[in-house]
């Protein structure tokens, strides 16, 4: 049997370069499909974009909706792995409300500085982004209720790293989305 070997380094590049791209010229064409029409398919509802800022949801590259099996609750303290320019983070933090927390996790800087500056501009005070990668994070253990990602662990060539990570942050009882 055959296996491909990831070369890690390039893959990290690659992904950066586009989602750079993403997050600055999200009217450009690209190989997947972005946006407020392609969220509604995968089942957001007009609710739940109206709640986010249109510049977030215009660099929108998810691949589903799980917003139904996180089953948010107001009070919890979320983890998005793989934020990008935030949109999933926006969302939750109107789910999980005042007292409510969300972390969204990006490692390109494009993505992390357009999501900060619309969660300022729009006054999202439970929500903050850091620089890190799916698999480190450099958070606390057990420091979150619910891990959500939105497409991103398939751009990770160490898979096992990733649910690793996303389990060592969970409290007992909390959930994967």
């Amino acid at each position: 049997m055959s296996r491909t070997v990831v070369d890690a380094a390039d893959l990290e590049r690659r992904v950066k370069d586009m989602y750079t791209q993403v997050a600055l010229e999200p009217q450009a064409r690209y190989h997947f499909e972005m946006g407020r029409e392609m969220a509604s398919r995968l089942g957001y509802t007009k609710e739940e974009l109206d709640a986010a800022p249109a510049a977030s949801i215009e660099s929108f590259a998810g691949v589903g909706y799980y917003f139904g099996l996180a089953n948010l609750r107001a009070g919890e303290h979320v983890v998005d792995l793989g934020s990008g320019s935030g949109m999933d983070s926006f969302i939750a933090a109107h789910k999980v409300g005042v007292n409510g927390q969300v972390t969204g996790i990006d490692m390109t800087d494009a993505q992390l500085a357009k999501a900060d500056r619309l969660g300022k501009e729009h006054a999202f005070r439970s929500v903050q982004f850091r620089r890190a990668f799916i698999d480190a994070t450099g958070l606390s253990d057990r420091c979150c209720d619910v891990v959500i990602s939105n497409g991103v662990i398939n751009l990770s060539p160490d898979k096992d790293a990733v649910f690793r990570e996303a389990a060592r942050l969970l409290r007992p009882g909390g959930r994967l989305a």
